[in-house]
């Protein structure tokens, strides 16, 4: 094989190697922003926060770091919610379904009303 075409293909392997990982990328990227977009949605529902537990919730931040959101070391999915004792006040928000890998949800010691949706025991 000569030099040329070893580098066509070393080349092409590289480059196939690179669009899959931007894909894969994008796939944890999209699902991230699902997370993401399930916690601000809660936090939207939220009509009491008198200890300004939720106040640093923003999309500048990664909600990872957030207070009271557990998340998974490898993936970066919210795995768990833990707001006990926090004297929140509202509704929970449907979007809370929305985090497919969620393990813990501690909600207790809060004041919500309504109705808890079917989305949330969908997950995992």
């Amino acid at each position: 094989m000569s030099v040329r075409r070893l580098y066509n293909a070393s080349l092409m392997g590289a480059l196939a190697l690179l669009v899959h990982l931007c894909m894969v990328d994008l796939a944890i990227c999209s699902s991230n922003f699902t997370d993401q977009l399930a916690l601000l949605n809660f936090k939207s529902s939220i009509k009491n926060d008198p200890n300004n537990v939720i106040s640093y919730w923003t999309k500048e931040t990664n909600f990872c770091g957030w207070a009271g959101v557990l998340c998974s070391r490898r993936r970066q999915r919210v795995t768990g919610l833990l707001l006990g004792n926090m004297s929140l006040e509202g509704t929970i928000s449907p979007h809370v379904g929305n985090l497919s890998f969620l393990q813990l949800l501690n909600l207790s010691y809060n004041s919500f009303y309504g109705h808890l949706t079917d989305e949330i025991g969908k997950s995992t």
